[in-house]
């Protein structure tokens, strides 16, 4: 039995790497019994057929995974917004960031295209990239031209997705960072305000001495696996605060003596972050029953 790491999922196979050597394997007979589906990021156990080839045998307890893209065991998840065109979105992020912190995973924000915004927008983004950081988040703002090599310290060590709308710049940030990669990028379209991304599957490829996932990001942002009672504790800001309400289990929607409240009243928590929250708290709260 040997162990390794899976890396690539294309048209059946599942490449594992352990060690310096890939082998292409296939999965065992059972997983289709049990209704388990290897994912590219699992730690696995393969018995090896033939040179360069084996049967994966079993796949170790996952720490998270994401259904669309599929993959498991993510460190991080870099958030690409782009300063303009499109332009930024403060509720497509926290959409974004939503959706990770309810698989616990670590986001990293950038915001792309600073160099080509005005300065009246790049003090608007400069204030909310204060806004995040007082949050806790990591925001670093990249310039289009500007060498990217200070970003690999971000992706050393760790297995990363990317996340973020197209046109945002995913793959050029990933062919900066590696430029051998070459990935296809198609030009923005300026009536839709968005770019297509050629990508077919998903592969770890290492980037900066980590593992990034080459993937069309997330083709889905509704919030079909979130509970309305998780929903406050995928905001940081409130989920530290909870504690201090009156009520146990409070929504931070209409009960009185709610910390969190209290805290957006006095600035403590931006407002647009509440108002995002109370629109997703009613997006939940109306989606149709699953069965």
């Amino acid at each position: 039995m040997t162990k390794g790491r899976i890396i690539k999922a294309l048209s059946g196979f599942y490449y594992v790497k352990s060690g310096v050597d890939i082998y292409q394997c296939r999965g065992r007979g059972v997983f289709r019994k049990k209704k388990i589906n290897p994912l590219v990021g699992d730690f696995v156990t393969f018995d090896i057929s033939n040179p360069g080839e084996g049967y994966i045998s079993t796949i170790e307890t996952r720490k998270n995974e994401l259904i669309r893209p599929p993959i498991a065991n993510i460190d991080q998840a870099v958030i690409l917004s782009s300063a303009t065109m499109p332009d930024f979105s403060p509720l497509l992020l926290d959409r974004f960031l939503v959706l990770i912190e309810s698989k616990d995973i670590e986001p990293i924000i950038f915001i792309s295209k600073m160099d080509v915004i005005s300065e009246d927008l790049n003090k608007n983004i400069e204030k909310y990239q204060q806004d995040y950081k007082a949050i806790g988040y990591q925001v670093e703002l990249i310039s289009t031209k500007k060498e990217l090599n200070h970003l690999d310290s971000y992706f050393s060590d760790h297995v990363s997705v990317i996340a973020g709308q197209s046109g945002v710049g995913k793959s050029s940030l990933l062919n900066a960072l590696k430029p051998s990669l070459l990935l296809k990028t198609d030009d923005i379209s300026k009536s839709l305000g968005r770019g297509k991304h050629t990508t077919r599957h998903v592969e770890l490829i290492e980037v900066s001495n980590g593992l990034v996932a080459d993937t069309p990001g997330f083709s889905s942002l509704d919030f079909n696996e979130i509970e309305l009672e998780e929903l406050a504790d995928c905001f940081p800001e409130m989920r530290e605060r909870k504690e201090n309400c009156k009520f146990r289990g409070c929504m931070h929607n209409k009960e009185p003596k709610c910390a969190v409240k209290q805290a957006v009243e006095e600035g403590e928590i931006a407002s647009y972050r509440y108002e995002h929250y109370l629109s997703f708290y009613t997006e939940i709260q109306t989606r149709k029953p699953r069965y």
